[in-house]
């Protein structure tokens, strides 16, 4: 009598343990096939039209904290800098071999927008934006201009007035 109590109680055990795990399995499915669709309704939208202003993107930029004036003396550096390296490739104005920086603080974050002047190459090996925004532009891959932070930030504060 024992030993059936024991093997009845065994296969319950065993039985509600197994249900757990297709509970499991079932939310986890669900929340993939959710990520799914999210990723397929983002790539409706042009990668150069798509917010994601949560996304820092691959580098060494982690945080930058804007000040609420708009430093005229960095906006100078970034223009002569954008002028010298960045212009014949994007037009501030319209799209042109790259995208148009305007409005660029809009779509994206800051932190994103300096780790892909720092490193495109590694941004677009990783990070999904910029891969498609490679794609977007007939693989035309950003040069990387070998800038430094500093040069980045005045870029990223010229681009804070467009």
């Amino acid at each position: 009598m024992k030993k059936i109590v024991y093997t009845a109680l065994t296969i319950a055990i065993v039985g509600l343990a197994a249900c757990g795990g297709n509970a499991q399995e079932e939310a986890r499915l669900a929340r993939k096939a959710e990520m799914d669709q999210k990723i397929e309704e983002e790539s409706k939208v042009p990668a150069s039209e798509r917010i994601t202003l949560d996304n820092k993107g691959v580098g060494p930029i982690k945080n930058i904290q804007l000040a609420d004036v708009i430093d005229e003396e960095m906006v100078q550096k970034g223009m002569e800098l954008f002028k010298t390296n960045c212009s014949a490739c994007h037009k501030v104005e319209k799209r042109f071999i790259g995208p148009s920086p305007k409005g660029i603080m809009t779509r994206r974050s800051p932190e994103w927008i300096m780790n892909m002047i720092l490193d495109p190459k590694m941004m677009t090996e990783q990070d999904r934006c910029a891969k498609d925004l490679l794609v977007e532009f007939n693989g035309a891959a950003m040069a990387n201009q070998n800038l430094t932070e500093e040069q980045a930030r005045d870029i990223l504060e010229y681009f804070r007035t467009l």
